[in-house]
């Protein structure tokens, strides 16, 4: 049985690899799954969604599932994938559900899955959706007259949401001018709000979606365009946010980007000053850059690393009490606050550090070094995803490439949770070298999953 859920959800194209018929299979067997673990007879699930054209389509297959077992939605309409997390537990909810493909173009579509507590459903959860839809395990029930589920709007999301940001910091941002950059997604209905209530001079750039131009050349995929603007603007900084704003990556003045390695670093030292970092340990994935861990020794910072995916990083946070982690594409959690990552929040984060300190973001980022880094995806066959592991060629190329880099750098070869790709990762001291080196591996792969 093929998993229909990667890391992060469910997703493919909508329409076709993410059709209406199977949102609504998924639909149906979440309200079944939820009926059989939760004590609610009659199920109550809230939906959110990112501004894509496909979402209306897969929000009205969704809820047509999930109230033909006799669920129970409230309609959250555009919202961030944080907001869903954070109300499905504020308005005491079964199970929420944020439908959005995150940084992926347009003309895909996802389905993630939070369950009551705000957390995204564990994979034994999932198996038992996908065993109700692949192995047709359970007859759904069918039930009739005012015992079907009812869809009703909710009027409040995005203000509340809102006001649960807000709440996140007491500082005033008054003299500070930042830019925004909105991805053309979700956090174009709650950003400008946001910064500007909390005193800041707001640049809003693409915030202005149209159901086709989400992370279109913009956003924290496509960063150069914020880099521009802080500096025309003579901005002191700013956040790019991702299509359904759960990440977020920052440029200081000088228009330098400042990933999520950074931020965490920043962020974690601040609040291991503060006596706020639980265990004095920061989660990680294995991608985060070398840098990075050399910055936690120098910090008396201990590190915990990771699989790639925030539900891994989550995961770890949530089982062994620390409050703060994430990764270096921008997904960063602060679990104190929210039980997901979120981009606005963690600029907000980021902004206190600075306004507390005094300092640019700048001076605070640069106390972190980072080493060279290659990234090489390469597009692969669904079938050279799956035999990725098992292939004796690819795992000597690697082997031969950490011999040769020893204790100068590192390669990690991974298959994407979320799209059809192996990224090949290569640090070092020498850039030209891991270049070539990564170009090498790539090639192998391509040869042998192609």
């Amino acid at each position: 049985m093929g998993r229909i859920f990667g890391t992060d959800g469910a997703r493919g194209v909508a329409n076709t690899e993410l059709s209406c018929e199977l949102s609504m299979q998924i639909g149906r067997a979440a309200a079944m799954v939820l009926l059989e673990n939760t004590k609610s007879k009659r199920p109550k699930v809230l939906i959110g969604k990112d501004t894509r054209a496909s979402s209306d389509m897969l929000e009205s297959a969704i809820s047509a599932g999930l109230c033909s077992v006799g669920a129970d939605v409230l309609l959250l309409g555009v919202v961030p994938t944080p907001a869903v997390a954070f109300l499905v537990r504020e308005y005491e909810y079964d199970a929420g559900i944020m439908i959005s493909a995150s940084h992926n173009p347009c003309e895909y579509n996802g389905i993630k899955i939070f369950q009551s507590n705000g957390f995204k459903l564990p994979d034994e959860l999932e198996d038992e959706i996908e065993k109700i839809i692949l192995d047709e395990t359970h007859t759904p029930p069918a039930p009739t007259g005012g015992e079907v589920g009812r869809v009703t709007k909710s009027e409040t999301a995005v203000s509340d949401y809102i006001e649960h940001l807000l709440s996140a910091t007491n500082m005033n941002f008054k003299g500070y001018k930042i830019a925004l950059d909105c991805a053309n997604g979700s956090s174009s209905v709650s950003a400008r709000e946001v910064f500007t209530r909390l005193g800041a001079e707001c640049v809003v750039i693409n915030s202005e979606p149209d159901g086709v131009n989400i992370n279109r050349d913009c956003g924290s995929t496509h960063i150069g365009g914020l880099c521009k603007c802080v500096v025309e603007n003579g901005c002191d900084f700013g956040f790019a946010f991702d299509g359904d704003a759960d990440r977020m990556l920052a440029v200081d003045h000088t228009g330098a980007v400042v990933d999520g390695d950074k931020a965490i670093a920043v962020c974690a030292k601040h609040m291991k000053m503060l006596g706020k970092l639980k265990k004095d340990t920061a989660v990680v994935t294995v991608m985060s850059n070398m840098g990075f861990f050399k910055f936690c020794e120098q910090n008396g910072i201990n590190c915990e690393k990771t699989k790639v995916g925030d539900r891994y990083v989550l995961e770890n946070m949530h089982k062994n009490g620390y409050s703060i982690g994430g990764e270096q594409s921008g997904h960063i959690i602060f679990l104190q606050y929210a039980t997901t990552g979120d981009g606005q929040l963690s600029a907000i984060q980021l902004m206190s550090v600075i306004k507390d300190t005094g300092k640019t973001l700048k001076e605070l980022a640069d106390e972190m070094t980072v080493y060279p880094q290659v990234l090489i995806n390469v597009t692969v066959s669904n079938f050279g995803k799956a035999r990725f592991d098992k292939d004796k060629e690819i795992k000597t190329a690697i082997e031969e490439v950490e011999k040769e880099l020893g204790d100068t750098g590192r390669i990690l070869v991974r298959v994407s949770g979320t799209e059809p790709l192996v990224r090949v990762m290569l640090e070092g001291e020498n850039p030209d070298k891991i270049r070539e080196l990564g170009e090498s591996v790539a090639e192998v792969v391509k040869e042998r999953l192609v």
